[in-house]
């Protein structure tokens, strides 16, 4: 609705300075000639600046396709970075939340696993080698 009445007063206004116009010749006189001197030079000067605009924005798809590729490689290393940063958090925090934040290693309970333990450290001294035993056998 508001761009049908932006049209009416639009065409009412180019109306206006036709009967404008009309009524200078048939009187053979100009109404206000010095703001008409001044209107036309500011006309001149609007028309030479948007003929050099439509120059620049000709040359604006390259500049804007430079400019949205550097802003893209920018946001995808910005996004790199965030990712990293909360990856560290996350590690952080579960390592506090977790029950194993201030693990201190018990004492086992199983015989067994005292020997595979002590095997592993080379602390052997009950020996669980069979292969020795059996190579000494034959």
């Amino acid at each position: 609705m508001l761009a049908f009445i932006v049209f009416i007063i639009a065409l009412l206004a180019i109306a206006a300075l036709f009967a404008l116009k009309a009524w200078e010749e048939k009187r053979g006189r100009v109404l206000v000639p010095e703001l008409r001197a001044s209107l036309d030079e500011r006309a001149v000067h609007l028309k030479d600046l948007l003929e050099a605009g439509q120059r620049d924005i000709e040359k604006l798809p390259s500049a804007l396709l430079h400019l949205s590729r550097v802003a893209l490689h920018l946001a995808a290393v910005g996004f790199g970075h965030l990712a990293h940063w909360l990856g560290e958090r996350s590690h952080r925090l579960a390592d506090m939340v977790s029950y194993k934040h201030h693990f201190e290693r018990r004492e086992l309970r199983s015989e067994f696993l005292k020997k595979v333990s002590e095997r592993k450290s080379g602390n052997d001294t009950d020996s669980l080698d069979t292969t020795a035993e059996s190579g000494q056998n034959s």
